[in-house]
C-alpha cells in the first residue's frame, strides 16, 4: 500500500509536467498571393523571433498556404521571400495559446499600395493615412527615395540644359563654348556616352580653329573623349568611324584605319561609306596612297557606292603610263571604275569629268616638244 500511495502522486507530477509544457507551443499559419493574385506556391516564409533568437522557416503548398506548429509563444517577424528575394513582411506578430495566428500575404495588393504611395510622394500628395500606414523603416525609405529623386531631377535638367546648350553652340559653330558646356554635362553624368561623342566632336572642332600647341591639346581631348564615348558603348560603329576622321586629322592614319575596321565589321551595311569617308580624308591631308586603298575598301564593301567608284577612277589615272607616241595606257581597272560611276550615275557631279577621263583614253598626247619662238619666226 505504501508503494501504491508514492507512485500516484509521482505520476500526477509528471502528468501535470507534460501537460504544462504542451501549452507553451503555439502556431502561425496564412495564405499567400503573388502579384498576379493568385495562389504563390513554393514560397519560402521564414519566421524569425524578435524577442529572443530563433529561426523558422515553412514554404506554401500549392494552395498558396503556409502553416508552422511547435512554436514558442513570443513576438516574431515574418518575412516572404520569393525567388531568393525578401518581397514582404509583417512585424511584431505576437502568438498566443490555442487557434494558430493568422498572417497572409497579398503581393497583387501590396504592389497597387505601394505604387500609390510613390505616385503620392512623387506629387508631395501622401495622406495622414498612409504616412500612418508606413513603419519607422519606411519612412525613412521614402524619405531617402524622396531626397535622391529631387537630386536625380536637378542633375537631369542641368544635364540637359548643358548638354542642349552645347549643341545649340555646335551648329553656330562656337566650339569653345560647345566644349565647355559638354565638359559640364559630363560632370554632371560621366556615363553618358552620347555627352562623350559630342564632347570629342567639339574639341575636333576646336582644334581646326587653332595652331600649334594649342590644336595639340585640343585634338587630344578629343580623341580622349572617344575613347570614353566607345568605352561606355564599344558597338556603336558611328562613333568607331568619327574616331577614325578624328584619327586620321591627327594623321594617325594605322589606327584610322584599324577604328574604321572596327566599324565596317560592326555596321557591314554602311561599310562603303566608312572607307569613303577615310579616303577623301587622307586625299584632302595629301594621303594619296593610302587613300586610293580606302577607295577600293569603299568598293569592296559596296560595288554601287558611286563616287567611290569615280574617287578609285581618279587615284588609278594617275597611275597611267604614257607611251612615246603619246598613247595613254591606264592601269587595270581605271576605265571599269569610271563607267561604273556614269552606269550608276549617269547625271551625277563627276559624270562630265568620268566622260572626259574616259576620252582621254582613247586619244593620243602630243609629247613633242615644240619652241614656240621658233614657230614664231618661221611665220
Amino acid at each position: 500500500m505504501k508503494h501504491r500511495n508514492v507512485a500516484l502522486p509521482t505520476l500526477g507530477v509528471l502528468l501535470f509536467t507534460l501537460a504544462g509544457f504542451a501549452q507553451t507551443t503555439t502556431s502561425l499559419e496564412g495564405d499567400v498571393k503573388g502579384e498576379d493574385g493568385q495562389p504563390l506556391k513554393g514560397a519560402l516564409v521564414k519566421i524569425d523571433r524578435e524577442d529572443i533568437k530563433g529561426h523558422y522557416q515553412v514554404k506554401t503548398d500549392k494552395k498558396g498556404h503556409y502553416f508552422h506548429a511547435g512554436l514558442p509563444i513570443g513576438t516574431y517577424k515574418i518575412s516572404l521571400e520569393v525567388d531568393g528575394k525578401d518581397v514582404d513582411y509583417i512585424d511584431k506578430v505576437r502568438t498566443t495559446l490555442g487557434d494558430p495566428v493568422v498572417n497572409n500575404f497579398d503581393e497583387h495588393a501590396a504592389a497597387q499600395k505601394r505604387q500609390a504611395m510613390t505616385q503620392a510622394a512623387d506629387s508631395g500628395t501622401l495622406t495622414k493615412d498612409q504616412e500612418r500606414g508606413l513603419t519607422a523603416e519606411q519612412k525613412a525609405a521614402l524619405e531617402k527615395q524622396t531626397k535622391e529623386r529631387a537630386q536625380a531631377l536637378a542633375k537631369n535638367k542641368g544635364l540637359n540644359d548643358a548638354f542642349n546648350a552645347g549643341m545649340q553652340a555646335m551648329t553656330a559653330k562656337q566650339y569653345d563654348v560647345a566644349v565647355q558646356q559638354f565638359t559640364k554635362a559630363s560632370e554632371l553624368d560621366p556615363n553618358q556616352n552620347v555627352v562623350w561623342a559630342q564632347l570629342a566632336d567639339a574639341d575636333i572642332g576646336l582644334a581646326a580653329t587653332k595652331t600649334g600647341a594649342e590644336h595639340d591639346d585640343a585634338m587630344n581631348k578629343g580623341l580622349e573623349a572617344f575613347q570614353k564615348a566607345l568605352t561606355l558603348k564599344p558597338d556603336d560603329a558611328a562613333y568607331h568611324n568619327n574616331y577614325a576622321l578624328a584619327l586620321a586629322k591627327a594623321k594617325k592614319f594605322d589606327e584610322a584605319q584599324a577604328e574604321l575596321a572596327k566599324a565596317a565589321t560592326l555596321d557591314p551595311p554602311s561599310a562603303g561609306k566608312y572607307y569613303y569617308n577615310l579616303g577623301a580624308l587622307l586625299v584632302n591631308n595629301g594621303q594619296t596612297e593610302p587613300a586610293g586603298q580606302a577607295f577600293k575598301k569603299a568598293i569592296d564593301a559596296d560595288p554601287n557606292y558611286a563616287d567611290a567608284q569615280y574617287q578609285y577612277g581618279i587615284y588609278l589615272i594617275a597611275k597611267a603610263q604614257v607611251g612615246a607616241d603619246g598613247k595613254i595606257t591606264p592601269v587595270d581597272g581605271t576605265r571599269e571604275a569610271f563607267e561604273a560611276y556614269l552606269k550608276l550615275k549617269p547625271d551625277g557631279p563627276f559624270a562630265a569629268s568620268a566622260k572626259a577621263m574616259l576620252d582621254s583614253m582613247s586619244a593620243s598626247l602630243d609629247t613633242k616638244y615644240q619652241n614656240p619662238a621658233a614657230t614664231k619666226k618661221k611665220k
